[in-house]
């Protein structure tokens, strides 16, 4: 078993399951041994109305040997194969083969409901519906694809089951894949995510990149492309509607122009490289590159740390001496740009 630590919507973190469903379900034989029948555990098993005594009957009749059930070591409880358990105990035989399963208890019962979907007794739509609750349940972190492919349904079948559930579900903001991979749900967290490993390890690869932020390669690839050429790692889209929601409306002279937002990550790549300007090697130069470099302060947990060391009594105040600051370097881009027309 794998464990990531990730953290949830509201900030808690947590340890998830990340082993590959591979991992599991293309698994190599295990040992096999020929145990007591009463030694074993009857299943949790994923059929509503439990197991079918006319197959049971029927598998007790064969002359040839049964397949060996699948049975968890640590408990000792049958994973696979009820309906030849019962067969055997039918027949009066004291002991069964059996192979044994070793990986973790929780991943039991997904493993059961796979291989009664795989082969013998089909599981009916009932129980294969309650069976992807069950595993939602044990596993909210895996992806509705994973699933599916587990309990035998559509993946938007198991979308809708998870809008249904109660608890914390609702409340988790990234899925495990079938790969094992962690992804978070909104594309925008896993891109600032990447731009945050970049500023950290510009020399980083790509698929280091994609690996720590969990995105694809080629997320990681577009958000590194648009920090080098000066841009947001964020598309134009998700970045205004970003910036919609937590930048105050701007004056009407301002509105009418587009503004290009640099990131704060790519401004702290491209200020060193600004200094190696001889253009901007004048007292001007050095006195704006010196001012930039002070107010790129690109975490908002610093700004946070700064706003809360404020005393009570000078809030007001230094809100004000912000905004009067801010308004002059709001002048000074809109002089800018208007020089570049």
């Amino acid at each position: 078993m794998s464990l990531q630590l990730v953290v949830t919507a509201d900030g808690k973190p947590a340890r998830v399951d990340t082993t590959p469903a591979s991992d599991v379900d293309d698994r190599t034989p295990g040992q096999r041994a020929m145990v007591p029948t009463d030694s074993l555990l009857d299943s949790d098993s994923p059929r509503i109305n439990g197991e079918n005594t006319e197959h049971i009957q029927m598998l007790a009749k064969l002359e040839t040997p049964l397949p060996p059930i699948l049975v968890h070591r640590a408990t000792m409880r049958v994973i696979d194969g009820m309906h030849r358990l019962r067969a055997v105990r039918l027949r009066g035989d004291e002991s069964i083969e059996v192979e044994f399963f070793d990986g973790g208890e929780d991943d039991v019962f997904a493993l059961s409901v796979r291989l009664n979907i795989a082969h013998g007794l089909p599981l009916s739509q009932a129980d294969r519906t309650a069976a992807a609750k069950r595993i939602l349940q044990a596993h909210p972190y895996w992806s509705d694809r994973r699933i599916a492919s587990n309990a035998g349904l559509a993946a938007s079948t198991v979308a809708s089951i998870r809008r249904r559930s109660t608890g914390g579900n609702e409340q988790l903001n990234a899925r495990v894949g079938r790969d094992g991979r962690v992804r978070p749900l909104q594309a925008t967290e896993g891109r600032l995510r990447a731009s945050q490993v970049i500023a950290a390890n510009p020399g980083a690869s790509l698929r280091e990149i994609a690996e720590q932020a969990g995105i694809a390669t080629a997320t990681a690839k577009d958000v590194r492309d648009r920090i080098r050429q000066g841009q947001d790692p964020l598309p134009s889209r998700r970045q205004s509607a970003k910036a919609s929601s937590a930048v105050p409306e701007m004056p009407a002279k301002v509105a009418e122009r587009p503004a290009a937002r640099t990131s704060a990550v790519a401004l702290g790549m491209i200020l060193p490289n600004m200094r190696k300007d001889p253009s901007l090697r004048t007292e001007a130069g050095r006195m704006l590159l010196q001012m930039l470099s002070i107010h790129s302060i690109g975490d908002e947990a610093k700004w946070l740390r700064l706003a809360r060391s404020v005393p009570g009594h000078r809030a007001d105040m230094l809100a004000q001496a912000a905004r009067r600051c801010a308004d002059h370097w709001l002048r000074f881009a809109n002089e800018l740009e208007t020089r570049r027309m």
